[in-house]
This record gives structure tokens, C-alpha cells and sequence, in this order.
């Protein structure tokens, strides 16, 4: 299943980074397009800090915190034989990879680089593919939780003691 994650990250940087280059030659800063009225819009911004520009002044915490969440994600996943996990961590790692990215090698420089963000919900937020993926992987990681499926799923053998086995005579 490790490789399923790795496909799905991989899906979700390519889709990011494809949009974020087309967004940047189709569009000027501050320029938008209307895409469901006021609703839905495509808007170029540079996003130096977290969700709402928070912590704007801190990007290189960011860097840090992502870096983090790729290791941490990447370890997780690697134990993983549940389908639904597969596609939560792939969601995740996708989306944590590709701001890491951003924030390694994007402008202003190295590990303070900003986010390009450019999907416009209705002046509430500004994001990007990336930012779907990493909500929709973690509210994927909630319900896989409260529903109880674990990361690993049981084999045929998984639920037999030592003690039922039946030992070859001597």
C-alpha cells in the first residue's frame, strides 16, 4: 500500500504545482476571474504565513512544521495496508509535500518562500489543490478514526493465538 500513498502524494504535488504555474502565467497578483460568481474565484496570492495569512512573520516555522508532516506522514504510511489509509496519508503527504516546496524554493528565498494560493472562496479564504487535498485526507484520517478501521488490516492469521495452532508431533 506504501505505493499507493506515494502515487497519490505524487498526484496531488503534480496537480498543485501544474495549477499554481498555469495561475501564475494566466493571472496578475491581485486579479481575479470569476468562476461561480462571487462564490467561487481565481485569484493569485502569495501567502507568506499559514490558513488567513496567519503567522505571516513566521514562515520558516512553517518550513519546519511541513518538513515535519512529510517525515512524520511518510513513516505512518509505510505500515499501512488499509485501502482508506492509503488514500488519507497520499492525501496528506501530497498536500504537505507540495508547501514544502513552495516554501523551500519559492520567492522570497530558501525555507521562507511563499504559498501560491489562487482559489477564492468567496473572499472568506484563498487556497490552492494542495489545501483541498489536506482537508480532504484529514477529515479522511477523523472518520477512519471514529469509525475504528486501523491502519493495518487484519490478516486470516492475525486473530489466531500461538496456543490454538496445532503443533507437528515429535
Amino acid at each position: 500500500m506504501f505505493r499507493a500513498v506515494v502515487l497519490i502524494a505524487a498526484l496531488v504535488l503534480v496537480s498543485d504545482q501544474a495549477t499554481k504555474y498555469w495561475v501564475q502565467s494566466t493571472l496578475s497578483a491581485g486579479q481575479t476571474i470569476s468562476v461561480v460568481g462571487d462564490l467561487l474565484q481565481l485569484r493569485l496570492v502569495y501567502n507568506p504565513g499559514a490558513a488567513f495569512s496567519i503567522g505571516s512573520g513566521s514562515t520558516w516555522i512553517f518550513s519546519i512544521t511541513a518538513a515535519a508532516a512529510v517525515v512524520g506522514v511518510t513513516v505512518v504510511a509505510r505500515r499501512v495496508t488499509s485501502r482508506p489509509w492509503a488514500v488519507a496519508l497520499g492525501l496528506v503527504l501530497g498536500g504537505a509535500a507540495t508547501h514544502l516546496l513552495d516554501r523551500l524554493f519559492r520567492e522570497p528565498g530558501f525555507a521562507r518562500g511563499h504559498v501560491v494560493d489562487f482559489i477564492d472562496y468567496a473572499g472568506f479564504f484563498v487556497g490552492n489543490v494542495a489545501d483541498i487535498a489536506l482537508v480532504v485526507g484529514v477529515g479522511l484520517v477523523m472518520v477512519l478514526n471514529l469509525r475504528g478501521i486501523p491502519l493495518r488490516e487484519p490478516t486470516a492469521s492475525a486473530g489466531a493465538s500461538t496456543t490454538d495452532q496445532v503443533l507437528p508431533s515429535s
